[in-house]
């Protein structure tokens, strides 16, 4: 999964360069984006269906592909920050998770393995289960701040013809008054990998997809911390509502959401 990461990110380094120039074109930089994403995620495939034959995908550009019966899948954000990729903001990441189907085999449940890379720092953020998580050789934990006042969380905002404005606009002014900063970066992969190397505190999310933080979700869990939905039921993958932070504060951030939106 590193080594495929690794492969489209030295694709979508160079093609991040070339984005001042476009810029400033009168077609503008976005068809551009497009294809870099689009080569990503087929580098992505061609290099995890020779490693893993049988597996199936889940992709953002690519949807589902089925894999053989009872195989498990990888789960694929080729590009997450495409917004800040496009607008030339070095902060964006691909992310890669390997999901396990349901004893059943009619739905798919834990995730066993996560990478999120980021091309511009070269920073590899991985985990397994019951394993750990990782930046390149070093354990991730969590922080340890436990105080609301001194807590950092990131969020995810809604925008032109996506997410709630209401319910956002509720949750912050719970936090907000209560937490020693909020932010919001614009990738939901980096801001949960971020949650499981301790830079962020917290992290809280709606209406995301499965591609955007199946990984981030098992970074979090590996590194110590908890990943519920808003209600503070955990899944494995969260991901239509993601509330993830240290075990000091994900009570405190969840009792908080819960009564913004009652």
């Amino acid at each position: 999964m590193e080594k495929a990461a690794r492969k489209a990110g030295g694709k979508l380094r160079r093609d991040f360069g070339e984005i001042e120039h476009l810029q400033v074109s009168r077609k503008g930089p976005s068809d551009f984006v497009s294809k870099a994403d689009q080569i990503a995620e087929r580098t992505l495939w061609d290099e995890l269906k020779v490693a893993r034959p049988g597996w199936g995908f889940l992709m953002e550009e690519g949807g589902e592909i089925p894999g053989e019966d009872g195989m498990p899948r990888f789960v694929i954000d080729p590009l997450d920050g495409t917004s800040n990729f496009l607008h030339g903001i070095p902060h964006f990441a691909i992310s890669i998770a390997a999901q396990e189907p349901t004893l059943d085999g009619k739905g798919w449940g834990e995730v066993t393995a996560a990478v999120v890379y980021q091309p511009i720092t070269d920073e590899t953020f991985w985990a397994e289960k019951s394993r750990g998580a990782w930046l390149h050789d070093g354990r991730l934990r969590v922080s340890s701040r436990s105080r609301m006042s001194d807590a950092l969380v990131a969020t995810g905002m809604p925008y032109q013809g996506h997410g709630n404005f209401a319910e956002w606009t509720r949750i912050y002014g719970a936090l907000g008054p209560q937490v020693a900063g909020i932010r919001r970066f614009g990738a939901a992969s980096l801001d949960l990998a971020w949650v499981a190397a301790g830079r962020y505190d917290g992290f809280w999310e709606s209406d995301l997809a499965p591609w955007d933080t199946a990984a981030g979700c098992l970074l979090v869990r590996e590194a110590g911390g908890f990943v519920t939905d808003f209600r503070g039921r955990s899944q494995p993958v969260c991901d239509t509502q993601v509330l993830a932070a240290n075990d000091g504060l994900h009570s405190k951030l969840h009792k908080e959401l819960a009564a913004a939106l009652k």
